[in-house]
C-alpha cells in the first residue's frame, strides 16, 4: 500500500505520467488533506495537473482517506518542521502499514525516526523503468520534464538517477 504526498502527485501529473502509479502493487491512498490541497485548491486556481489527479481519484486509482487520530499524529504535530500535509501522509501510512511517497527532507526524516518506510517520486519512475513499464529513455524524459516543471533534484542525485536508469539497459 502507498500513501501519497502532494509533491509526487503534482509533478507526475504535470508531466502527464500519473499512470505510472497504476503499476505499483497494492492500493494507493490520498489523505483528505492532500486531496484538498492538490485537487480542490488546485482546481480553484486553474491548474491542469489538479484535473488529472481528480480524474485518477474518480477512476479509483487513488482512494481518498481520512487521518486517524493517534499518538503518532499528535507527536508529529508538535514538530514545527513537519507540515500538516506530511503529518497526514505519515499518519495514514503508519496506520495502514503503507509506504509514504514523499520527497520533502523533513517529512522523510520524521518518517525514518518513526519507522515508516518512504519512497520518492524518482523511485516510482526508476521502478517503472526497471520493470519495463516504460523505457529507460522515457524514464529519463520523465525526470527531465519534472525538473523543467520545477521539481527539485540535486545535481548529485540527478547523476545517480541517470546512472541507475542506464544500468537497466545493460
Amino acid at each position: 500500500m502507498w500513501v501519497f504526498d502532494a509533491t509526487p502527485l503534482i509533478y507526475l501529473a504535470k508531466v502527464n505520467q500519473l499512470q505510472l502509479v497504476s503499476t505499483l502493487e497494492g492500493q494507493c491512498y490520498l489523505p483528505q488533506q492532500i486531496h484538498s490541497e492538490v485537487v480542490t485548491i488546485g482546481l480553484e486556481e486553474g491548474y491542469t495537473d489538479a484535473r488529472r489527479i481528480e480524474q485518477c481519484t474518480d477512476t479509483g486509482l487513488f482512494e481518498v482517506i481520512s487521518v486517524d487520530d493517534s499518538q503518532l499524529v499528535a507527536r508529529l504535530q508538535q514538530n514545527p518542521n513537519v507540515s500538516d500535509a506530511d503529518v497526514a501522509v505519515l499518519g495514514c501510512a503508519a496506520s495502514r502499514d503503507a509506504i509514504a511517497v514523499m520527497d520533502e527532507a523533513y517529512g522523510r526524516t520524521a518518517a525514518e525516526i518513526e519507522g515508516i518506510e518512504t519512497r520518492g517520486t524518482a523511485y516510482i519512475v526508476l521502478l517503472c523503468a526497471k520493470q519495463g513499464h516504460i523505457t529507460v529513455s522515457e524514464g529519463r524524459e520523465t525526470i527531465d520534464s519534472m525538473i523543467e516543471e520545477g521539481w527539485y533534484c540535486a545535481p548529485d542525485l540527478y547523476t545517480k538517477l541517470v546512472r541507475k536508469l542506464e544500468s537497466f539497459d545493460q
